[in-house]
């Protein structure tokens, strides 16, 4: 995808590629590197080249990004001695080898552009002032380390450290945040945004959240109003969190509503909105970089701003009142700049992008089915249990210890599962004995099932509190505890240290007469046992011989392997596997893992709303939508993972219990696209490589009415439709200038007239 992807960035007109570099993905095990694929670093940084574009290497190397530890290797929380980010010897000479490593490949490839090469900027850590507090003086003196290292490196461009208002010199402070326009650099340096958020990551039990177009513009504008000099848009396509790569509780999809969805395609009218930002501001790149600033406050949150050169001058009309608009007189000419908005005037006169006046489609997306399927319509299923007798009716493992182990320290990050397992021996005169015994465990909030004797006892999907009454025998009880990581922790002072697994204490609480007896179990022998069968022999390969059957197919079922075949779906147009009915799992295509599934995590009931008023500031729980419904249903299968014939296997681990029977391919396309542009505008229609076959609605004057709901104004030129349906039924595009000339004249009289336009592709 990554040809594909650098091609829209640049046709939506971006300069240059940000990108982390994750240090647990290329060296997975101390000291065995990985760059092949998709880890390809080099390979992927002369593709940003060849498209002409240049590239932001965040080497970091801990990112944050949502991603499982922030990025960092697990294997670092067990090296003897190791305390991660800050002045720890262990942790700095890692760091010191992987990044010098990263800088020497680089550096050997002649990319940086001292050398001639596309990279333009190094960044040493990631938002490390946000919780340098944390580590103290300790902090303060890593800080250092890492600047005088970067230097040492001596790659010839920049360095950054983003969210750093102490970093030393020449380290450059950036900003991270949804609005940088009131960031202040430090004299004498620039005023750089590493990271404007366009939207928002999703958690499991989330809603999907959403950031306008006009709101994300409106940061931008502002953010070059201010003297801005450099912004990045964090995500400009956020993509899927594939195998095992998400943060606690973060969902497998990471589409982050940005200008490109999760499967590439363009999130519109996002994308085309800040095309036309950034072809605006493009225009005026002389006069913004050598032209003296002049700023204004009108008052009631309204401001002017010229910048001026000798031979131009180029303005902006800011209104961050989120209620009133304002009629500003600007130089003798009367302008109307809505509430939340900023006017572009690239000569000072003419407004040319308004930044709440969105001018460019909207695209309605939909999932249609697997055309490539015959008769039946259903997948035909085999399936397999997971054997876990070993573990819960055995208890046996791999290791054991007196006391109760931390997962990271058990299981490093070979696996999410990790069985905890110890036997009791009761007699019958033992004091906690009583027909009536509890289970009490304290666990770290990750998921846990538990079984005592064989027999599963219940499910926490995060386990904090955990009890239940058992059944104990007189003898020997066998109790094994199956604790469940959705990822680590990535973010905060000191977030490698917040425990996952089962710390304790475990107890059972029994009655003997009136007295309450409790029985410690947290310094028994605890056996410890990492994954699961199906996942150690590599049940999910479809190049592996296992015997699955077809008879009894079992539904709701716990630990149930299910296995499949089906055809590629015809065309090029994205893939996703709906995974309605399951519990919770992991999936995999020909060998693949698609990532983790969880469609019965519902999202909250409330906080959505159908209404999202782009005014007033964004935080990422405004408007939120599909309240009540699966945290994430359908889930990405992109068509490189998928063969031509008719023998593609998807490959189930069902954990918690599902019904596969609904489970279907689909392809998502584009339904239909709306606009609702202004005059003297040219607006461009494009069902994104479909014909556009009919035309719903048209109408030039005041529509009313949302994409979907159009309805005609007061005002209303007749011939709208017929010349929207003559320029554009059977194109894949047509161009449309809106303008009174073209279109009929209307009873609106001076007012500004736009053009609302459904069609269906």
């Amino acid at each position: 995808m990554w040809p594909d992807l650098i091609k829209k960035s640049k046709e939506g007109g971006l300069d240059a590629i940000e990108t982390y570099v994750f240090w647990n993905a290329h060296e997975p095990v101390r000291r065995q590197y990985d760059f092949t694929g998709n880890l390809d670093l080099i390979k992927f940084i002369k593709t940003v080249q060849d498209a002409g574009l240049y590239v932001v290497l965040r080497i970091g190397p801990y990112v944050c990004a949502e991603w499982n530890y922030g990025g960092l290797p697990v294997w670092l929380h067990n090296l003897p001695g190791c305390k991660i980010r800050t002045a720890n010897d262990v942790f700095m000479n890692e760091m010191k080898n992987f990044t010098t490593m990263i800088v020497d490949m680089a550096k050997k490839e002649k990319l940086f552009a001292s050398q001639g090469g596309p990279i333009i900027m190094a960044q040493i850590e990631n938002e490390y002032g946000d919780v340098e507090w944390w580590y103290g003086d300790a902090g303060k003196a890593y800080r250092d380390w890492c600047a005088n290292f970067a230097e040492s490196l001596d790659v010839g461009v920049p360095w950054i450290m983003c969210q750093q208002n102490d970093a030393p010199d020449p380290m450059i402070n950036t900003c991270n945040g949804f609005y940088c326009d009131q960031f202040t650099p430090r004299p004498n340096y620039p005023k750089m945004w590493t990271e404007n958020w366009t939207g928002w990551f999703k958690s499991w039990g989330g809603s999907d959240p959403f950031r306008t177009a006009e709101d994300l513009a409106f940061a931008v504008a502002k953010f070059f109003q201010f003297g801005g000099t450099f912004q990045n848009y964090y995500m400009y396509h956020g993509g899927t969190n594939f195998g095992r790569t998400a943060a606690g509780y973060i969902t497998t999809s990471y589409d982050y509503n940005a200008p490109l969805d999760e499967y590439g395609t363009l999130n519109q009218p996002k994308w085309g909105h800040l095309k036309q930002l950034h072809e605006t501001l493009k225009s005026m790149e002389y006069t913004l970089t050598h032209g003296n600033i002049t700023t204004a406050d009108l008052g009631n949150y309204v401001s002017t701003t010229v910048y001026a050169t000798e031979e131009s001058s180029s303005c902006f009309l800011g209104n961050s009142n989120y209620k009133l608009d304002a009629n500003i007189t600007f130089r003798g000419t009367q302008y109307t700049v809505p509430a939340w908005s900023v006017s572009i005037l690239p000569d000072c006169k003419i407004e040319v992008y308004n930044t709440a006046k969105v001018n460019t489609q909207t695209t309605v997306k939909v999932k249609r089915p697997n055309k490539a399927e015959d008769e039946p319509e259903s997948l035909q299923w085999t399936w397999r249990p997971e054997n876990i007798d070993e573990t819960k009716i055995l208890g046996k493992g791999e290791v054991v210890v007196n006391h109760l182990m931390e997962q990271k320290e058990a299981a490093n990050d070979d696996s999410d599962y990790l069985w905890y397992m110890t036997s009791l021996d009761l007699k019958k005169d033992d004091p906690s004995w009583s027909k009536n015994i509890t289970l009490r465990i304290n666990g770290t909030g990750c998921i846990l099932h538990a079984y005592v004797n064989g027999e599963h006892i219940g499910s926490d999907n995060a386990a904090r509190n955990f009890e239940r009454n058992v059944t104990l025998n007189y003898g020997r009880n066998i109790i094994s505890l199956l604790s469940v990581t959705t990822g680590f922790s990535n973010y905060g002072g000191g977030y490698d240290l917040q425990p996952a697994g089962i710390l304790g204490p475990i107890v059972l609480i029994g009655q003997n007469g009136d007295e309450t007896v409790i029985k410690d179990l947290s310094a028994h022998k605890w056996s410890y046992k990492v994954g699961l069968h199906g996942l150690t022999n590599k049940l999910f390969s479809s190049e592996k011989a296992t015997k699955w059957s077809s008879e009894n197919l079992p539904v709701n079922t716990m630990m149930t392997w299910y296995k499949t075949t089906f055809k590629a779906p015809l065309g090029t147009d994205p893939v996703v596997v709906d995974l309605q009915g399951l519990g919770k799992g992991d999936a995999w295509v020909n060998g693949h893992s698609i990532g983790r599934y969880w469609p019965s995590y519902l999202a909250k009931t409330d906080g959505c709303s159908d209404a999202c008023d782009y005014r007033g500031k964004y935080e990422s729980k405004k408007c939120t939508s599909k309240c009540g419904e699966p945290t994430q249903r359908w889930y990405h299968v992109p068509r490189s993972f998928m063969r031509d014939d008719d023998e593609n296997t998807l490959i189930l681990f069902e954990e918690f219990g599902g019904n596969p029977s609904l489970v279907n391919f689909q392809t998502i396309t584009v339904g239909s696209v709306c606009a609702n542009s202004y005059e003297k505008n040219t607006l461009e229609l494009a069902c994104q490589g479909r014909p556009i076959s009919a035309i719903k609605f048209a109408s030039f004057g005041n529509p009313q009415g949302t994409c979907g709901s159009f309805k005609k104004g007061t005002c209303d030129g007749a011939n709208a439709l017929s010349i929207i349906e003559k320029e554009c039924i059977g194109k894949e595009k047509c161009s449309i200038n809106i303008s009174k000339d073209k279109f009929d004249t209307t009873n609106c009289g001076d007012n500004v007239k736009r053009l609302a336009v459904e069609a269906v592709c």
